[in-house]
């Protein structure tokens, strides 16, 4: 049978943690407990929650649990996220804890913590905290036993993130961020007046090919995974917009480059010329007012303010929200304060 467009999309956002090919001289046997025998300290009641949320594959097709396993089959176990293999060593950094219990924890993220080790960062990370905080430590340290995290945000967006505490609360949530089912929404300061009130930015995003730090937009359709973001407008400042997002996909960097490749990137965010003047006039006052907000704002103009679930143990949605950190507050307030002239000959007072 062909894939469809679907089929292939699904196949970009999963990634392969596991594969095993069942032995020659294997006696038939129930795939939920083949895998038992064969994953170390993995219990069979996580196994059985994995193919529930059809991460177990049979010859890269989903099966269920009584399955039979053959001589021959290529069993595999795919994650909506990438898998790591990074030590990570608990560390006393202070979390803002927004909710817990014995399922989750919701956490707000200040600007200028990185998520996960890598790319220089083996300390002081998230995940670091988190392991601090969980009591985590020995050989469940590693970053293979830390998948807790399902989702991630930008080291320099600061905003609400939730944490899995548990196996089951891990696949259960994953999984609503595989189908999309997560709401997020975040608030975004970007360059220029976008002209219209609301819309919908769609175009696929991969990694761009002249800069593994840059992801871009490809505007054939056929490279890069299928990517939409909703927005609407909440205060204009002539140069700048306020914006607030909502996500239907969650692709790395996904608002920074969405609205890079409308024209107008995030305010201050430096990955894509947004860290210099993108509109405005000419004048020296107007250029010492931006380097003055660039001061107040030193990264992206980014935050994750609303995050809302469905409870992985009770069923029930959960929805929480964060404030404006004083940052992204304090420019705006900085914007709110100065008026743009109508002929603009003068530009802004700084």
């Amino acid at each position: 049978m062909a894939e469809t467009e679907e089929d292939l999309q699904e196949i970009q956002e999963m990634f392969e943690h596991f594969r095993f090919v069942v032995d020659k001289g294997q006696t038939p046997l129930r795939i939920d407990k083949y895998l038992s025998t064969h994953m170390e300290n993995t219990s069979r009641h996580r196994i059985q929650l994995a193919i529930k949320q059809e991460y177990i594959r049979v010859n890269d097709t989903v099966v269920k649990a009584n399955y039979i396993a053959k001589p021959g089959d290529v069993i595999t176990l795919v994650m909506p996220f990438e898998k790591h293999e990074y030590e990570i060593r608990p560390e006393n950094i202070p979390l803002n804890v927004v909710y817990e219990d014995e399922d989750v924890l919701v956490i707000n993220k200040p600007a200028g913590l990185v998520v996960h080790p890598g790319h220089g960062h083996f300390s002081g990370t998230l995940l670091n905290a988190l392991a601090w905080h969980l009591g985590i430590d020995g050989k469940d340290s590693c970053d293979d036993r830390l998948g807790i995290l399902v989702h991630r945000i930008d080291k320099d967006t600061s905003g609400l993130l939730v944490i899995a505490k548990n196996d089951e609360a891990q696949l259960v949530l994953a999984k609503q961020f595989f189908d999309h089912s997560i709401e997020r929404r975040y608030i975004a300061i970007v360059w220029g007046n976008i002209k219209e009130d609301s819309g919908t930015i769609t175009g696929n995003i991969g990694r761009d090919p002249n800069d593994r730090l840059r992801f871009k937009v490809f505007k054939d359709g056929t490279n890069g995974k299928h990517a939409v973001t909703h927005y609407k407008v909440l205060e204009r400042f002539g140069y700048v917009t306020v914006v607030e997002c909502r996500l239907e996909t969650g692709r790395t960097h996904q608002i920074r480059v969405h609205f890079n490749y409308i024209g107008h990137p995030l305010f201050n965010d430096e990955r894509y010329g947004g860290d210099q003047i993108k509109e405005g006039t000419i004048y020296s006052k107007y250029r010492q007012f931006i380097e003055n907000c660039f001061k107040i704002l030193p990264r992206q103009a980014l935050h994750a303010k609303t995050l809302g679930f469905i409870h992985p143990r009770t069923g029930k949605p959960m929805s929480f929200d964060s404030p404006l950190p004083e940052d992204m507050t304090a420019l705006i307030d900085k914007w709110r304060r100065y008026t743009i002239p109508a002929d603009a000959s003068d530009g802004l007072s700084s």
